[in-house]
C-alpha cells in the first residue's frame, strides 16, 4: 500500500484505519476518473463527420482548409488540455503550419464568458475572437472559437466538405441539425468546440470584431477518456460495501455518460434522483437532502460549495466519507471529509495536497481502491487480534475467578499468565497483524460511523472458544487423578497437572489463532500458504514453548516436563478448537449490535 500513496501528517496513519470503515467515496471526475489528456474524437466540417486525414484532405477545399488552419493557429494556445488536444490533432490531421502567425498581424483579441441557462444551472459559455490582417493582401478577417452553442448563434452560414468551399445558408432547419450534432456529442461526454470566420469591412474608419453573420468552419468533439480498468476499480469499492459518488462541473449529459463508463451509474440506478445538478441539490430543504443524498450517484454542474454541502449531508446521515479530489475546487470537500485523498504527480494541485490526508502517487483512482482494500485489511486485522486477545483474557479471568472461588486454588499462576503475555500475545499480534490483503474482491457490509469495533460475530466466536477452554481447564483440574494415573495429588502431581493445564490452554490459543484468521468463513486455512509470516510466527510460538520446557527448565522451576502422550493430549485439546470454531460460525447473529440491547451504545 505504501508504494501507491504518501502520508502527509501524523494523522494520516489513523486516516488509513478510518478508510477501513468508509461507507462513501465522493470523487471528482477530471484527472481522477479520467486521464486529464483530452483527445479529439469527432470532427464535423459541415453536416457529416470526418476524422480520417485522407478523407478530409481529398474532399475539403483548399480555401476552407486554409481558413480552418488560420483560425486554429490564431485562437488556440497550448495553455489548457482542450487547446493542447486541438493543436495536436490539427498538426496530425490538418497539417497545420504554426508559421501562419508570422504571415498576419493580430489587431485585437477578445475573450467572452456569456452567462446562459442550461439544465437548471447557470454555466459560462466561453468564446474567444481574433481580429487579424493578412500581410499578403491586407484584408482583415475575424476568427472565433468557443463552445458550439455560443458560436452557432453567431453564424448565418456554414461550409460543408461536399460543397466545394461555397458557404451554405444556415437557416433554422440547418441550425436544428447542428444542435442535434452538438447534443449527440454532449451525450457521449464530448466537449464540443466550434470555429467560425468572416471577412471584415472597414466601418467608421475602424475594423470591428464582428460577432454576427459568421461562417461556420467546423465542429470538433473532444473527450477526456476514462482511465484503464476504472470500471473494475469502482466495482471493487462497491463490492466492499462502499458507495461511490461523482461530482463534476460538467453538464448532466456528459457527467452521466462518464459515470456509466466508469461503472458508477448502473441500470439499477436509472431512478429519480440518481443524477442531479448542484443547484437542484442546494434548493432542497435540509430534510430533503438527508432523505435523498443516499440515492444520488452523480452531481453535475457542481460548485465547490455544492461538494461541501454533499459531504456535510452525508456525515449528518452517519456516513463515513472519503473525498478524492485534485483541484482547488475540491479543497473545501477535502477538508470536511473524514479522509481526504488527492492525486500527487500530474493531476493534483499543491493546495489540494496540503489539505489532504493521503496523496496517491500514481494519479489513478484504481490506487484509491487499493488503499481502501488495504485499509479494510488493517481494520479486519485489528478485529482479528481483538477477538483473539479477548478470548485469551476472558478465559484466563474466568478460570482464575472460578477456580479460586470453588476450589481454593488457581491452576494458572502469575508466572503462567506472564508467560502467556510474553510469548503468545506478542507473537499472535505479529501473526494476525501482518496478513496482507488478497487479490479477491472484498465483499462486506459497510461498517458505519456508529458501529462498535467488537461486532456480534466476534462475540459469538470468542464466547464459543472461552466456554470450551473453561470446560477443558476444569476437566483437567478435577479429573487430574484419572488422567495422570495417580491416587493422591502430591506436590509433583499438582505441578504436573498445572503444567498440563497450562500447555493445553496455551495450545488452545495457538490453534485459535487459525480461527481468528477469518471471522466469518469456516475454512480458516484458505490462503494460509500465502501468509508465510503467519506460519512462521505460529512455528516460533510452538518451538519456543517446547524447547523452553524440555531443554531449559529444571524440575524445581515452574513447569514439569511432560511425557509424549501428555503432549498428545495437549495438542488434541488444541486441535478441537478448529471444529468448535467451525460450528460456532454456523450460529446466526442479530444485525443489531448486542451492546445496543445492553444500552451501552445507541
Amino acid at each position: 500500500m505504501m508504494a501507491d500513496m504518501e502520508m502527509l501528517s501524523d494523522t494520516s496513519v489513523s486516516c488509513c484505519e478510518t478508510m477501513g470503515s468508509v461507507t462513501t467515496i465522493c470523487t471528482s471526475k477530471t484527472g481522477i476518473l479520467t486521464m486529464n489528456q483530452m483527445e479529439v474524437k469527432e470532427f464535423y466540417p459541415g453536416e457529416h463527420s470526418v476524422l480520417e486525414k485522407e478523407a478530409y484532405s481529398i474532399n475539403a477545399s483548399t480555401h476552407v482548409k486554409n481558413l480552418l488552419k488560420e483560425g486554429i493557429a490564431l485562437t488556440t494556445s497550448p495553455s489548457t488540455p482542450t487547446d493542447k488536444a486541438i493543436l495536436s490533432w490539427a498538426v496530425r490531421v490538418l497539417d497545420i503550419d504554426m508559421e501562419v502567425k508570422s504571415r498576419c498581424t493580430v489587431l485585437r483579441r477578445d475573450h467572452r464568458d456569456d452567462e446562459a441557462v442550461l439544465n437548471l444551472n447557470s454555466q459560462k459559455k466561453k468564446r474567444s475572437g481574433v481580429l487579424m490582417k493578412r500581410e499578403v493582401d491586407n484584408t482583415v478577417h475575424v476568427h472565433w472559437k468557443g463552445e458550439a452553442e455560443a458560436i452557432l448563434e453567431m453564424c448565418s452560414s456554414y461550409y460543408d466538405i461536399s460543397n466545394s468551399g461555397n458557404p451554405i445558408d444556415l437557416d433554422d432547419e440547418q441550425k436544428v441539425k447542428f444542435r442535434r450534432i452538438v447534443q449527440h456529442m454532449t451525450e457521449r461526454s464530448l466537449q464540443c468546440i466550434a470555429f467560425a470566420h468572416n471577412q471584415v469591412e472597414l466601418v467608421d474608419g475602424r475594423h470591428p470584431l464582428k460577432e454576427d453573420g459568421l461562417v461556420l468552419l467546423g465542429l470538433v468533439g473532444i473527450k477526456d477518456p476514462c482511465r484503464p480498468k476504472m470500471k473494475e476499480a469502482v466495482k471493487d469499492c462497491q463490492n466492499a460495501g462502499v458507495d461511490v459518488k461523482m461530482f463534476t462541473s460538467d453538464n448532466i449529459s456528459s457527467a452521466e455518460d462518464i459515470a456509466r463508463e466508469c461503472g458508477i451509474l448502473l441500470d439499477i440506478h436509472d431512478q429519480e434522483g440518481a443524477v442531479i445538478t448542484g443547484e437542484a441539490f442546494r434548493r432542497y430543504s435540509e430534510n430533503e437532502r438527508m432523505e435523498k443524498v443516499d440515492k444520488i450517484r452523480v452531481m453535475a454542474n457542481s460548485s465547490p460549495d455544492d461538494k461541501l454541502l454533499m459531504v456535510k449531508t452525508l456525515k449528518k446521515n452517519d456516513a463515513i466519507v472519503a473525498v478524492s479530489g485534485n483541484s482547488t475546487n475540491d479543497v473545501l470537500a477535502l477538508l470536511e471529509a473524514d479522509v481526504g485523498i488527492s492525486m500527487g504527480i500530474k493531476a493534483g494541485t499543491d493546495v489540494a495536497k496540503k489539505v489532504s490526508d493521503i496523496v496517491i502517487l500514481d494519479d489513478d483512482f484504481a490506487s484509491v481502491a487499493r488503499v481502501l482494500k488495504s485499509s479494510i485489511c488493517i481494520y479486519n486485522n485489528m478485529q482479528k487480534f481483538i477477538q483473539f486477545e479477548l478470548t485469551l483474557n476472558l478465559a484466563a479471568l474466568a478460570i482464575i475467578f472460578i477456580s479460586a472461588a470453588c476450589a481454593g486454588e488457581i491452576p494458572l499462576t502469575s508466572g503462567y499468565v506472564l508467560w502467556l503475555n510474553l510469548i503468545v500475545n506478542t507473537l499472535a499480534s505479529l501473526a494476525l497483524a501482518t496478513e496482507r490483503p488478497t487479490d479477491e474482491p472484498i465483499k462486506r457490509q459497510p461498517v458505519g460511523r456508529k458501529e462498535p469495533l467488537i461486532s456480534n460475530i466476534m462475540l459469538r466466536n470468542l464466547l464459543a472458544q472461552v466456554l470450551y477452554q473453561i470446560v477443558v481447564v476444569f476437566t483437567l483440574m478435577f479429573k487430574a487423578k484419572s488422567i495422570l494415573g495417580v491416587e493422591t495429588m502430591t506436590a509433583n502431581s499438582i505441578w504436573k497437572r498445572n503444567t498440563l493445564i497450562f500447555h493445553a490452554f496455551l495450545l488452545c490459543q495457538v490453534f485459535n489463532e487459525f480461527n481468528a484468521r477469518n471471522l466469518e468463513k469456516k475454512n480458516v486455512f484458505k490462503g494460509l500458504l500465502r501468509d508465510r509470516l503467519f506460519i512462521v510466527f505460529i512455528a516460533i510460538t510452538i518451538s519456543v514453548e517446547v524447547m523452553f520446557l524440555e531443554l531449559l527448565l529444571n524440575q524445581n522451576d515452574y513447569f514439569e516436563r511432560l511425557e509424549l502422550w501428555q503432549w498428545g493430549i495437549c495438542f488434541g485439546i488444541g486441535f478441537v478448537s478448529w471444529p468448535i470454531g467451525c460450528v460456532a460460525k454456523c450460529i446466526p447473529v442479530p444485525e443489531k449490535p448486542v451492546l445496543c440491547y445492553l444500552g451501552l451504545v445507541n
